[in-house]
């Protein structure tokens, strides 16, 4: 069903009420009365009540009028006050966008600054797992004092066996002299008898040089 506009509503009006209803019936009522009172030959009392008839018609139209005029002013001042109230209402909106639009962005910068934190305790478990540097400095030192300790222990060690080198290496001489002197002195005695005690005391000094060099 299609939407009646203002001039169909008004066009049915007529049709129906005839003289209309309201001010226009009035009107239309003073009209007719005005042009009878003027074209009928009556008597003068009877004029008079139509002419009085017709002022009060008259002061009725007048009053719906000044009602009318005060109904308008009322509406035109009404309409001022919803202008009024809508420019209210939208300054309201944006300001409600831009503070939504402020609060998203502090939700995001506490969203941020909440991540942060985060990853700062969780860094700050880290360290505390750690000695701090102070504790770390003595262990260090300590670490270090060790060390010299050890290559101090090493120079040591490393000297003894260098000075133990050299004497095995003298004592590895001196025992192939002595062999040799065994071997000549085998070559050049014949008794077996008498070669056997020079043999065992030779063996013997050696096994007590190597002894010695042991016990070093």
């Amino acid at each position: 069903m299609g939407a009646v506009t203002d001039d169909e509503v008004i066009r049915k009006r007529l049709l129906i009420d005839g003289d209309g209803a309201g001010d226009d019936r009035r009107i239309n009522v003073l009209l007719k009365s005005f042009i009878k009172w003027c074209n009928s030959p009556s008597s003068p009392e009877e004029g008079f009540t139509q002419y009085q008839r017709m002022l009060s018609i008259l002061s009725q139209c007048e009053f719906s009028m000044g009602k009318t005029l005060m109904v308008y002013d009322m509406n035109l001042r009404e309409m001022e006050n919803y202008e009024k109230i809508y420019t209210n209402i939208e300054q309201n909106i944006t300001s409600a966008h831009e503070k939504i639009a402020e609060c998203k962005k502090e939700i995001q910068r506490a969203k941020r600054i909440r991540k942060n934190r985060q990853e700062y305790d969780a860094l700050a478990k880290v360290i505390q797992q750690h000695p701090d540097r102070h504790e770390t400095l003595k262990q260090l030192e300590a670490l270090d004092k060790e060390l010299q300790h050890l290559s101090h222990i090493k120079e040591n060690v490393d000297a003894k066996l260098e000075l133990r080198k050299k004497q095995f290496h003298v004592l590895l001489s001196t025992i192939q002299e002595l062999q040799q002197t065994l071997e000549n002195d085998e070559k050049s005695d014949t008794d077996d008898n008498n070669q056997g005690s020079p043999v065992i005391m030779e063996n013997e000094t050696v096994a007590q040089l190597l002894f010695l060099y042991s016990l070093e």
